[in-house]
């Protein structure tokens, strides 16, 4: 994952109700925009621009069924953004070990 794409992870989820629309695909239904409305205190446009955002993070893919869009979560970026966290974490581990080494 490049650190652009990373960020786009980041900043995707930054906002809560990306979050929120995120936690209600985990669990591995696939939902309209206007079926997300009604479960958000905020509208189908705004529920849309959201899954914009998440689309173009690629943490949410979509599918046209009939008349509606529906979209899905793609964990992958996810699973992205947190190996990139547990490196990070990894570095600063082995950085506090040697400074408690050389402080012992």
């Amino acid at each position: 994952m490049t650190a652009t794409q990373v960020d786009a992870v980041f900043s995707a989820l930054a906002d809560p109700t990306r979050r929120s629309v995120l936690e209600t695909l985990s669990s591995g239904a696939t939902v309209t925009a206007s079926g997300l409305a009604r479960t958000l205190p905020i509208s189908r446009q705004a529920v849309s621009k959201h899954l914009a955002s998440l689309r173009d993070a690629k943490l949410v893919s979509s599918e046209r069924v009939g008349r509606e869009t529906v979209y899905a979560l793609r964990p992958e970026p996810l699973e992205d953004a947190a190996a990139w966290i547990e490196r990070v974490g990894a570095d600063w581990d082995r950085r506090l070990a040697a400074l408690r080494r050389s402080l012992g």
